[in-house]
């Protein structure tokens, strides 16, 4: 039977002579595998290019249930990228968000709310002109609402401290070595909560940045099963730099 559904693209890997399996995150039936031929001949009906990582599809698929890889009719993007391919600091964060959501969601079944965000923040980013570089930073952490692990907001006059495990402001410096000082931590809150079109009044230095990344790293290992290490995280920070 056929679907007609949105999907984002988050792998893509060779199969055979001519052909890709293809890991899209699917508005219908979340994360699925499909086979698509011919992709790599010269005249191929769809474009290896529409592929690529977080890239946004409209797809005419075949569904059946405990099948491990399905098959595409038709595949298109939409929208159309105008930025992300060309903009060496926007296709960077991409390939650096992709590989965070890979190893975030890569159990997800469907769930619209969080394929709504996703698909949203991504056309948001490239239709953006002048889209801050705190855009990750801010995607990351809004992302974690989604995906059950949003940081608290509520915090009194005593807590000077932010635990990275709990998720919550605290009084004290915990046993562990996951927290930050309330500097950082105010950050953390004020990139979870300030819109994306608004991050521009949210001022960060290059040092802090990195540093509020690699925090926000953290909180992702704590509460992500086999999170693992980021490879991007490196090549993102040689472009931000």
């Amino acid at each position: 039977m056929l679907h007609k559904t949105r999907g984002i693209v988050l792998k893509t890997t060779f199969y055979g002579d001519t052909g890709v399996v293809v890991q899209i995150f699917t508005e219908k039936f979340g994360i699925q595998s499909y086979l698509i031929n011919g992709v790599r001949k010269p005249k191929a009906k769809v474009n290896l290019n529409m592929l690529q990582p977080l890239h946004l599809l409209d797809l005419v698929v075949y569904f059946k249930a405990n099948t491990g890889i399905q098959r595409v009719k038709e595949v298109q993007s939409s929208p159309i990228f105008r930025s992300i391919p060309y903009d060496i600091i926007k296709s960077t964060i991409v390939m650096f968000l992709n590989e965070v959501l890979y190893k975030s969601i890569r159990q997800q079944h469907t769930d619209e709310h969080l394929f709504d965000f996703i698909y949203n923040s991504i056309a948001w980013f490239d239709e953006a002109q002048d889209a801050s570089i705190n855009f990750h930073l801010a995607f990351l952490l809004k992302l974690s609402r989604y995906l059950g692990f949003a940081p608290s907001t509520d915090v009194q006059s005593h807590q000077h401290y932010f635990d990275l495990q709990e998720g919550a402001f605290c009084s004290r410096p915990p046993l562990h070595p996951y927290y930050m000082d309330k500097e950082d931590a105010e950050i953390f809150i004020a990139l979870f909560t300030t819109p994306m079109d608004k991050l521009d009044q949210v001022s960060l230095t290059k040092s802090t940045r990195r540093s509020i990344l690699n925090k926000i790293l953290v909180f992702y290992t704590l509460h992500t099963a086999s999170f693992g290490e980021i490879r991007a995280h490196q090549v993102l920070e040689e472009v931000l730099s």
